[in-house]
């Protein structure tokens, strides 16, 4: 992604946040297979730093704090995540760009990126899982989450909100490639159909658990 496309990004991500947090921060509550493995992710772990990457309003990092772990927020939208702040004063979150995530080498137990690439070219996401295999720690744990498919649609409207942003939809093995081109080991694939329409939109989902190696 050139400078351009992250600001239009960004700039779009602002527009939308009020309404987005309306719309999405309660999602979880009808996700039970997302809640499950969120669940898994806090277990696995446990006792070390982990980052809602594309935090949108904070739903997941607050979802992960309160299933015991140790968790923070960032999103490319300043004003995301000063709506996260809000809805979650207890959690940390930043505005930040995940082609040059602001952590320490090694420094992460873990990253859970729900959809956090949905705006992303797959060219870019070589940058992308090097900068999340960089601050990992060894050992460290990585949940992605993304729409399957092959498509990519241009939006410059949602929820009544002038936006420029392609949502990308990607395929399985093709993700599962890149990762393991960065250095993670997958450790496990879960897809499934999507929920009801009125809980989301109508894409079947993937969830990948890729590991640094120790």
């Amino acid at each position: 992604m050139d400078e351009q496309q992250i600001r239009s990004v960004r700039e779009s991500y602002d527009r939308l946040s009020d309404e987005y947090a309306r719309r999405i921060y309660g999602e979880l509550a009808r996700k039970p297979l997302d809640r499950e493995l969120l669940d898994r992710f806090a277990r696995d772990t446990s006792g070390g730093l982990v980052c809602d990457a594309g935090c949108g309003p904070g739903q997941v990092a607050r979802y992960l704090r309160d299933a015991g772990a140790n968790a923070i927020g960032l999103d490319l939208s300043p004003r995301m995540a000063e709506i996260a702040r809000e809805l979650n004063p207890a959690i940390q979150f930043e505005a930040g760009d995940m082609l040059a995530l602001p952590f320490a080498n090694d420094s992460l137990a873990g990253i859970a990126a729900f959809y956090a690439i949905v705006n992303i070219p797959e060219t870019s996401l070589p940058a992308v899982f090097g900068e999340m295999y960089r601050v990992l720690r060894r050992g460290g744990l990585l949940l992605l989450a993304f729409h399957v498919g092959g498509e990519s649609l241009f939006v410059d409207e949602l929820w009544g909100r002038r936006v420029t942003m392609n949502f990308y939809f990607f395929d399985t093995k093709a993700i599962e490639r890149l990762l393991a081109a960065a250095g993670f080991s997958i450790e496990d694939t879960i897809e499934r159909e999507p929920y009801a329409p009125e809980v989301e939109h109508q894409s079947r989902r993937a969830y990948i658990f890729a590991r640094k190696p120790a």
